[in-house]
This record gives structure tokens, sequence and C-alpha cells, in this order.
């Protein structure tokens, strides 16, 4: 039995001051007053040093997994090491759920990575199902991100999900001139940041992708409605248009991956929607690809959900920025990053608040040098995954 002392206790609503929690056989079973606690018998006490007490964050949109698998664009390194050596490093930015997404591809004109081989994707997806019934740190999920031209995937796709091996699934279309490229010029400077490429044959890009196979919307509807079957949540992305949420509905979508506008976003959430956005945009001070600043969504309510996309520290210091430059309830920020995607993916039962009866996945968040936030301690199932101890 644990009991974490001397601490703000961040709940679903509020931020509860000089507090506690404690925690028996994995679980939450009481939030008390600092030194309340009636319980003698304890295993360990740990002192929060009246910092948050937070519950674990939740990721349900990243591809960092990636960079640690293939750090150099021909460098593919052993996916037993990856994910092991990920996880470290995740647990440590406060990830206590990861869902590492990738991506199912026809033709990828950007990545000169073997990493987004069907091969490799296929192979990384097993290796996350592996996690399940060995010693790991975090709990692995698999997003499968389905690009709308990997037609030759749509049968492996279905194998995938039958066997429970996809906890998510989103439909995505990258041709240029909509989505997120619907600026071709966007577009023409992104792939020449991944290769060297004329504007003839970036021309030739273009149409290739415009003119190529797409799945037809009965294929659409039957992978859909597997995964409704399976109890999996499903999500557009990159939504553009007030007819691509539309769309996307029609097959069960919940989810709306980075609206690309304003009014997008707005339309999602009308539709009963739940809106995702990147904290590195936050910590940029707007989107990469010259979309919808993600900050001014939250700022005017549109957006139920931060992921870290490709950058995992960004989640807490978007949080903290969002709240301490842009006034932010501290509470609704660690919502966006904890509750709100536990119940996007159907998992808020058991995470994503402390609650009495759900799994402690917990962290103890203090500050450093007076404004820089840190996290020192990391629970998950009750167990203390790690401690950080600064010093000088």
């Amino acid at each position: 039995m644990y009991l974490i002392t001397n601490g703000q206790v961040v709940t679903e609503t509020e931020i509860l001051n000089n507090s506690e929690v404690l925690i028996d056989g994995g679980n939450i079973v009481g939030i008390y007053a600092s030194g309340t606690t009636k319980v003698t018998q304890l295993d360990t006490v740990i002192n929060a040093e009246e910092g948050l007490i937070a519950p674990g964050f939740v990721d349900i949109h990243s591809d960092y997994i990636e960079n640690m698998a293939s750090p150099r664009p021909t460098s593919v390194l052993d996916f037993d090491i990856s994910i092991r050596e990920t996880e470290k490093i995740l647990i440590n930015q406060g990830i206590t759920t990861m869902f590492h997404s990738l991506s199912f591809i026809g033709e990828d004109e950007f990545s000169v990575k073997p990493i987004r081989s069907p091969e490799n994707v296929k192979a990384l997806l097993e290796k996350i199902a592996q996690t399940h019934n060995r010693l790991h740190l975090i709990r692995h999920r698999f997003h499968a991100r389905l690009e709308i031209d990997a037609v030759d995937n749509i049968e492996q796709i279905k194998q995938f999900i039958l066997a429970g091996k996809v906890q998510l699934l989103s439909f995505m279309d990258h041709s240029p001139g909509q989505g997120q490229y619907r600026n071709l010029e966007i577009y023409r400077k992104t792939l020449k940041g991944y290769k060297k490429i004329t504007d003839n044959e970036i021309d030739k890009v273009i149409a290739a992708r415009q003119g190529s196979e797409k799945m037809t919307l009965a294929m659409i509807q039957d992978i859909a409605e597997l995964a409704h079957r399976k109890n999996i949540a499903i999500a557009s992305h990159d939504d553009d248009t007030l007819e691509k949420i539309e769309f996307l509905k029609q097959f069960g979508a919940t989810i709306s991956e980075f609206p690309i506008t304003i009014e997008v976003a707005k339309a999602a959430k009308a539709a009963g929607m739940l809106t995702l956005v990147g904290a590195p945009n936050i910590l940029l001070g707007g989107s990469h690809s010259g979309n919808m600043s993600a900050a001014q969504a939250i700022n005017e309510g549109v957006v139920d959900i931060l992921c870290s996309d490709y950058y995992p520290a960004a989640l807490l210091h978007a949080i903290f920025i969002m709240h301490e430059q842009y006034g932010q309830d501290l509470a609704k920020m660690f919502r966006l990053v904890t509750l709100n995607p536990a119940v996007a993916v159907k998992m808020d039962r058991e995470i994503g608040s402390i609650v009495l009866g759900k799994k402690a996945d917990v962290l103890i968040i203090n500050k450093i040098e007076g404004d820089f936030p840190v996290i020192t301690c990391v629970m998950v199932d009750g167990k203390v995954i790690t401690q950080t101890n600064y010093r000088v």
C-alpha cells in the first residue's frame, strides 16, 4: 500500500490543495486531506513536496517509435530494443499509455525510411502486441493509420483487427490538393524538405497521387463495421471540409484528428466528435504545415485532446503553456491529455483520472528553478516505475 502525500491532487474537475492519495493493489482507494489518512501499515510514503499529483498521460497519436527504430533514414534497429528503449523515454515524459500510430500506406513520396515499409510496420505491430504478455513499463497500444490508397493492405488490416492487435483505427488521405496539403505550395515545400527533387518531378508526383487507386466506399464501410464489432474507436484525419466530417461520421468516426481550420473543428464538435490536435503545435507557436493554431483552437473551446504527435515531451509543457501564458484552467488542460483521450479510446473506466477504483497511473509533477515543470515520479498500475531527483 502506497501513500502519496503533501501534494495538489488533479481531479477530473479541479485541483485539491494539500491532499494525498492512497493506493492499494494497483488501484486508487482514497483521496484525503494531507495527514488525515488513517491507514497505519503502509509499504511506502512518497512526499510530493507540494507538487501536482496527476493522472498518467494517455497519448493516442504518436509515431515517435519510428524515430527510435530508425534513427537514420537507412538504419533499422532491432524492434525489441526499440520498444524497450522507447518506453524508458515515454515513462519519464509521463506517458503511461501510448497508442503507437503507424501507417499503412500505398505510395509514400516523402519517406526514404524503410521503417515505413509494410513489412516493418507489420513487424512492429506484432512486437507491440507481444508487450501485453511480457515485462513492460507502460501500456502499449496500436493505432492503425490507414491511408485510403493502401488497397493492397485491406485484408491484412482486417486480420489484425480480428486478432485484437489494433486498438484505434484512423482513415487518412494525404493526397495533394486537400486535407493537410490542400495548399499545393505547402506540399511542394514539404516534399523538397524530404528529398532532392525538381519542380517537374513534383508535378508528376502530384498527378500520380491524385490519380492513384483509392478504397471504395464499400471497402471503407467493411473495415469500419469490423472495427465497431471489436469495440475499436475510429478517427478521421486532417479534416478540411464539413463534407469530410460528414463522410467519416457515416462510418462511425468519433474522433477528428488535426482539423485543418477552426471552422472545421467547430463543425466536428457540433457533430459530436472529439477533436485532437498536436501538442508540438503549441510549443512551436503554430502549425508546421501552416494549418490551425492549436493554442487558438483551445482558447476558442474546440479542442478535446492533445497528442504528442512526434515529440513526447510536448504534452507536459503544452499544459503549462496554455495555463500560464493563455490563462486556461489547469485542471481542464490536464483533461486534454488524461481523461478525454481515455474516453476517446474507451478506456476511461480504468484509466485517465484519479478516481476511486481506477488504476493507479499517477504522476508527481514539481517545478524546478521557479517555473520549469518536471515529472519526478511515475506510477503505473500502482507500481513506482521511475523516480527522478534533480541536484545542483
